[in-house]
């Protein structure tokens, strides 16, 4: 017996490296292998001579500040002291090192103030960093760094001889450090690295880096920007990131006009058009985006950052933004009421890392305010916490067992993924109807298969679920935001209050067996809060929920 289990659990373990592993293509098996086994030598030779800017520079959009003191970083919701922990402390997850090494902060907000701070990190990150040493040295980090101090030497600052010489060094090492096993986002952050050196600099092997990443860029925005100008990673947090480096790109082509081909600065121009339209249908009415697979507050600059660097820069937007039919999200809005769905893929077949089993899950603000949510995203890693954040029980969907709808697993791996078919979308003046159906669990006993359907007035919004031929308990989970109160009217029917005692909705079911469950939501890194769920448990296989919007007095 116990034979015959330790079997089944490695036939288990090899189908699910199998189903995870076939959807990669073979650029990103060849370049783990020569990432892993070819090192490049450092090149520490004089840096190329620095090009003279002609055009002006657009400050781009500014995060927080993640420097509290001259030595002391903020990052995910955790201070660590530079001189107790040193650039690579054991201490802090990765996560945090890799932040310490971008420098964001010299592009941050009220970032003058600290400009003393500025100048000595600088020179302290390349005494204390030798080359090809340490985290900060691996490519993404590394491009974001070079990124960082070249906006900031464009914003009027002087970076040292010192700096300058580690600029090239850094740029000769990232060259040859392309996460070509990555992909996505990665990849176009190295190319955007390589482009600013290359303007920056001039000469042969300044025009060499810029070449590539200029080659890098125009491939990867047509692969990676969808037709309704959604990123194909599927989160609203990346691609705010790849929107700030498409802006940052078009401003770097204004400063350097000949060093940057007007044909690919309007291009840049064109997709950003496209992302920002596609960003503000992603934006919940407290002007911060929606929880769908990796996303969370503080790690992109805030969207309203974004759309006035995208104004400041004279664009104009372009496209339709969520409309289901590209990126896999539809946003409707009736009221005061707003909701956004998830009904496409988990992500790009080849890169699901940034992917959640969240597939026809929903948020929901009425009043200008978030009432039935998504989990968020904490932590990243190989841990408990990463894999309920990524698991479907944390989203406002269905589940089916104990199982997700999409094998995710580890950190960042998806092996079997759900797929949806049948999306049907309807509106009028006084209505809006979304329905469709995935097959994430049909590889369950009875071929179980999920089909709901959303449809949401001015005054409620009713959801409504089926399940096929389920062997097992099925779950519809609502997570209520941590701000809103759940007070039970009846078995079946609860008073929905913001903390402040606002009432704002009623939640009945209709039909099914619902109960409150405890859980967290993270909106931030670094942060979890405690909230409620309501969990309804279906009925032959149905399950119908009404949040009904009608303000109730509170006396």
């Amino acid at each position: 017996m116990i034979g015959w289990r330790v079997l089944t659990s490695a036939v288990r373990k090899v189908a699910l490296y199998w189903n995870t592993l076939r959807f990669l293509r073979w650029t990103q098996i060849t370049g783990r292998l020569l990432f892993v086994l070819k090192r490049p030598k450092v090149d520490t030779s004089p840096a190329p001579p620095v090009r003279a800017r002609t055009g002006m520079w657009t400050p781009g959009a500014r995060r927080q500040p993640s420097l509290v003191s001259p030595t002391v970083f903020r990052f995910l919701n955790t201070e660590g002291d530079l001189a107790e922990i040193g650039w690579d402390s054991p201490l802090r997850t990765k996560l945090w090192r890799y932040n310490q090494h971008y420098f964001d902060d010299l592009n941050a907000s009220e970032s003058h103030l600290r400009l003393g701070w500025h100048q000595a990190l600088v020179e302290r990150w390349v005494n204390d960093n030798p080359p090809g040493v340490g985290v900060g040295w691996e490519p993404y980090p590394c491009s974001l760094r070079v990124v960082n101090w070249l906006k900031w030497q464009l914003a009027g600052n002087k970076l040292s001889g010192l700096a300058i010489h580690s600029l090239s060094i850094q740029a000769r090492w990232l060259n040859e450090r392309l996460e070509w096993h990555l992909l996505g986002n990665h990849l176009l952050a190295n190319a955007k690295a390589l482009i600013f050196v290359g303007a920056f600099f001039e000469g042969e092997e300044a025009e060499a880096w810029k070449s590539q990443g200029l080659t890098i860029l125009c491939e990867q925005l047509r692969e990676q920007i969808l037709s309704d100008g959604g990123h194909f990673e599927r989160s609203a947090m990346y691609h705010a990131l790849v929107l700030e480096d498409v802006l940052d790109l078009i401003g770097l082509g204004r400063a350097y006009p000949d060093a940057i081909p007007r044909s690919i600065v309007s291009d840049c121009e064109e997709v950003a058009g496209r992302m920002v339209t596609w960003l503000r249908s992603m934006v919940h009415p407290d002007g911060e985006i929606a929880f769908f697979n990796d996303a969370a507050i503080g790690v992109a600059p805030a969207p309203e950052q974004l759309f006035t660097y995208f104004t400041q820069l004279g664009l104009t937007e372009k496209g339709m933004g969520a409309s289901g039919v590209a990126s896999g999200y539809v946003r409707l809005k009736q009221g005061s009421a707003i909701a956004v769905m998830d009904v496409g893929s988990v992500g790009p077949d080849y890169l699901p890392g940034h992917a959640h089993a969240g597939t026809l899950s929903f948020e929901l603000s009425v009043e200008g305010r978030r009432l039935i949510v998504n989990t968020g995203t904490s932590e990243y890693g190989n841990g408990s916490v990463r894999a309920h954040e990524r698991s479907t029980m944390a989203h406002s969907t269905l589940q089916v067992g104990s199982e997700s709808s999409s094998e995710v697993w580890s950190g960042f791996r998806v092996a079997r993924r759900a797929r949806v078919s049948g999306l049907i979308e309807t509106r009028d003046t006084d209505s809006a109807r979304v329905s469709c159906c995935h097959d994430g669990y049909q590889r369950l006993a009875g071929q179980p298969r999920h089909c709901r359907t959303w449809r949401l007035t001015s005054y409620e919004l009713r959801v409504s679920d089926q399940v096929s031929h389920s062997q097992q308990r099925c779950v519809a989970r609502f997570h209520l935001h941590p701000d809103v109160v759940a007070t039970a009217l009846s078995p079946q029917q609860w008073r929905l209050a913001f903390s402040d005692d606002t009432a704002v909705a009623n939640i009945t079911v209709e039909i099914g067996t619902a109960q409150l469950e405890g859980g967290h939501y993270a909106p931030q890194f670094g942060l979890r809060l405690d909230n409620s769920c309501l969990a309804v448990e279906l009925e032959g296989g149905r399950a119908d929920v009404v949040v009904s919007f009608a303000v109730h007095s509170t006396g």
